[in-house]
């Protein structure tokens, strides 16, 4: 097995004895700012991704972007590898762009797309678009990404040719993230978000409950 598909590191286990008895509003606290922290590094780390092959890019790197120490990234994340196999990963973006009913889901994942890239910093699916960058490692993407974004898309969609149109509704989110955040496209990025939903959900839905 492939040891960029490996799970990332694990946070490390809660203490036990003294800090039992931290009030609750501050461990709310300092799991929003760990949150934040991990949201951070990721950011950071698909940052270089996009411009650069997974092998040039250094720890030092990451954390100076992300405003932390390069110790803090193994400590949430374990290594290097483990970062980027998080970020190599679609899983949980998959998770959230396909959580909406089928009859609606087209409209759902084009909001999602926008949001992640207006209110996130990050598109889900972009991503995708670099993989020739890294060698190896764009392969282990491209897997990622047909296992746990279009053949899992495909396995919702009734009727024929659902491969095809998973893949062609697909294709058509990554054009939306790619118009907006690497050819920062100006009329988009000037249209408010529900009316592109308005205008380009149902073409996206169109491949996932095509009219008989």
């Amino acid at each position: 097995m492939n040891t960029m598909a490996s799970r990332p590191g694990t946070d490390p286990p809660a203490s036990t004895g003294a800090a039992a008895s931290v009030p609750a509003g501050t461990a709310a606290s300092a799991r929003r700012d760990a949150d934040a922290t991990r949201a951070a590094i990721l950011r950071a780390a698909r940052h270089f991704l996009a411009r650069q092959p997974h092998t040039d890019v250094t720890l030092k790197a990451v954390a100076e972007r992300a405003g932390v120490s390069p110790p803090l990234i193994l400590k949430y994340f374990g290594s290097k590898d483990a970062l980027f196999a998080r970020v190599m990963s679609f899983e949980t973006d998959a998770e959230a762009l396909l959580d909406a009913p089928l009859e609606r889901l087209g409209p759902h994942m084009v909001r999602y797309v926008l949001e992640g890239q207006r209110r996130r910093g990050a598109d889900p699916l972009v991503r995708i678009v670099f993989a020739p960058l890294h060698g190896d490692h764009g392969a282990v993407l491209r897997e990622n990404f047909r296992a746990q974004v279009t053949t899992r898309l495909a396995g919702r969609l009734p009727g024929p040719d659902a491969g095809l149109r998973a893949e062609l509704a697909v294709a058509a989110l990554v054009g939306l993230g790619a118009m907006y955040g690497i050819a920062r496209g100006a009329h988009l990025r000037a249209c408010d978000t529900d009316t592109v939903v308005e205008r380009y959900g149902p073409l996206v839905q169109a491949q996932l409950t095509p009219s008989s």
